[in-house]
């Protein structure tokens, strides 16, 4: 009897000491009515935490109490959605109190959202809302199977008569398929602007834009060959050229040009959001570029372009819109303040969503 005794004392005295060294509850970031942001992260043992990302000019130092809990407060800041990382003894990590993680496979950052007095274009509204689906297919060009992932829009019913244009939207070089719901919001901004009438119910597939190890060209032929049937065969969607899109941001609006003008009997719209064209499959298709320009401008219904000022590649998307214009080929161009991120980005696809199928 005194050895069980003994035994639940051993037991109750290493659930309160480990219960002692748990770390303290924090919150994480905290956004403050006025706009400003508390960042904290705990550590009795690092000697220096800094926070940084792009609601920031330049990486804001942290500092500790007695309990170890490091914080900042910054701000305000503007309304919108911002990744954020600590550098804690000069090591990049995400923020261990949010749950809220920027998906990409090059590196690990946490999102803040800062609310506007009025909704923005990205909000959760009050609005009817769509689904996102998480969807298998099989690649044959790859030889494996793959996900993506698919919007319906609110009212969508697989079994009805009505039938939706669809628009194929890819992510940027280190980004993944999730991207554009978890960090771009395409989801939530196509419910606000179909509710105001602003852009019409449609479809939206957002698949995985890196192939490798297989040659990067491949995913042009995958997107072809494999993932536009699959969605043929399993969606209620209108088949012909008028009613499909195009479109991507960076690397995938790279892949956006080169899928869409090499195919433009099959894609009535084509929009890409700062395109990144140094590749090996844009030289091969647009370095010596000698195309029907009446053709392609009588089967594209709207072609865009669209860059920012402080974007590192602005000078590289003027050269390529000039390219087009010199071909004759009919380029809208959105030229916009701001820079390379998913603050612009966001609005290249709300305003590309009020001018597709319409």
């Amino acid at each position: 009897m005194k050895y069980v005794i003994s035994i639940i004392f051993l037991i109750f005295l290493g659930s309160i000491n480990s219960f002692a060294q748990r770390p303290p509850a924090i919150g994480s970031p905290q956004v403050h009515a006025d706009n400003k942001v508390t960042f904290r992260y705990y550590s009795k043992t690092a000697k220096k935490v800094m926070v940084s990302g792009e609601l920031l000019a330049a990486p804001q130092a942290m500092t500790k109490d007695t309990s170890g809990i490091w914080s900042v407060t910054i701000g305000p800041v503007k309304p919108d959605i911002y990744p954020y990382t600590f550098l804690v003894d000069s090591v990049q990590i995400a923020d261990p109190n949010n749950m809220y993680i920027f998906a990409n496979e090059r590196f690990k950052r946490s999102i803040v959202e800062i609310p506007g007095k009025t909704p923005l274009v990205h909000s959760l509204q009050n609005v009817p809302h769509g689904k996102i689906s998480y969807r298998y297919y099989r690649s044959k060009t790859l030889g494996t199977t793959r996900q993506l992932l698919v919007y319906t829009p609110p009212g969508f019913n697989a079994n009805g008569k009505e039938k939706y244009p669809v628009l194929y939207l890819i992510h940027g070089g280190s980004d993944t398929e999730e991207t554009w719901t978890k960090v771009g919001r395409a989801n939530l901004i196509a419910d606000n602007l179909i509710a105001q009438g602003k852009a019409i119910p449609m479809i939206i597939v957002m698949p995985y834009g890196n192939v490798r190890p297989a040659p990067m060209p491949d995913f042009t032929k995958d997107v072809i060959n494999d993932i536009i049937p699959f969605v043929e065969s399993n969606y209620p969607v209108l088949t012909d050229s008028k009613h499909r899109a195009v479109a991507g941001f960076s690397v995938g609006g790279g892949q956006t040009l080169n899928i869409g003008l090499t195919n433009t009997d099959k894609f009535a719209y084509i929009c890409s959001y700062a395109p990144y064209t140094a590749t090996e499959e844009f030289q091969k298709n647009f370095a010596n570029y000698a195309p029907d320009a009446s053709k392609i401008n009588n089967q594209l219904k709207l072609f865009t372009i669209s860059v920012g000022t402080g974007d590192f590649l602005y000078e590289s998307v003027k050269k390529n819109i000039a390219m087009f214009e010199e071909k004759k080929i009919n380029v809208k161009s959105y030229i916009v303040p701001g820079g390379h991120d998913w603050i612009n980005c966001k609005q290249y696809l709300a305003t590309t969503l009020q001018e597709i199928f319409k």
